[in-house]
């Protein structure tokens, strides 16, 4: 069982995607984003998000992302942050986003 303290550790923000691309080298088909947190910068991830969403519709839209885990490479790229996701009953990927637009780097919580 997790505890409140667990889940407290973890740094949850609101960002935004300012750019996204088809990465080249990954094993499975995914997405390298640069998401803007506001106040912490723009990061990069690599997400596994071709499914459900195409590249243009992915400019602009708010996600929520776990900020405060170690860098990973994942093919050639280096991940900074963990983009959210409930997966689908197909295994797809579904974004998590909040209802409303908040400002960049909001804490979740």
């Amino acid at each position: 069982m997790a505890t409140i303290d667990d889940f407290a550790a973890l740094d949850i923000r609101v960002g935004e995607i300012r750019a996204a691309r088809v990465h080249p080298s990954a094993k499975k088909p995914a997405y390298q984003l640069e998401i803007d947190f506001g106040e912490l910068g723009v990061k990069h991830s690599s997400a596994q998000l071709t499914a459900l969403y195409q590249v243009a519709e992915l400019i602009g839209r708010q996600v929520v992302a776990v900020v405060n885990f170690p860098p990973r490479r994942i093919g050639g790229f280096v991940s900074e942050v963990l983009v959210l996701g409930a997966l689908g009953a197909d295994g797809e990927v579904v974004l998590l986003a909040p209802d409303r637009s908040v400002t960049c780097g909001a804490k979740i919580g």
